[in-house]
């Protein structure tokens, strides 16, 4: 299954076509929860279990992107804490054939309310389920390394040194 593509995508993609790599800004939100859980959703697209995630508007502030990724995809409403990584994605090429590559901004999120129940709640997600950060689903490498930071809380570890 394809994801909902934004319209501004849509637009950059009629004009240079599917095999132009765009270079697009993208948010990703490590929820932890009050027993220190980190809330992940399996992906419609790929089946793969991840973070929340999304593609930033024009002229969106990139917190209120994330809080608005989560409550979309999950039902929850979420306090985005802190800015806990900048990361640079691998190329991906999406089911439908476009080619991209995300500037990821990871922040560490928490839910506004302990008591409201993540669900699967638009068709991006599968399903969606909390985990502890030792007893994760598979998942790739470079969403264990996006979850890491969130959990190490160092200043330091926002980005690779070069």
């Amino acid at each position: 299954m394809d994801l909902v593509i934004p319209a501004f995508v849509a637009a950059l993609r009629a004009a240079v076509g599917p095999d132009h790599l765009l270079w697009l800004p993208g948010v990703n939100a490590v929820i932890r929860d009050a027993e220190g859980r980190v809330l992940l959703h399996r992906r419609s697209d790929t089946g793969e279990w991840s973070l929340l995630s999304g593609i930033l508007d024009p002229g969106e502030e990139p917190a209120a992107g994330t809080a608005r990724e989560v409550e979309e995809e999950t039902g929850i409403r979420v306090v985005v804490e802190r800015l806990a990584g900048v990361t640079v994605s691998p190329e991906v090429r999406h089911p439908g054939g476009d080619r991209a590559q995300y500037l990821e901004l990871v922040f560490a999120c928490r839910p506004v309310d302990p008591h409201q129940v993540a669900h699967a709640a638009d068709e991006e997600s599968l399903e969606v389920g909390w985990f502890t950060p030792e007893a994760l689903p598979p998942v790739r490498q470079s969403v264990r390394k996006r979850i890491m930071l969130a959990l190490a809380d160092e200043p330091r570890a926002y980005f690779t040194p070069v």
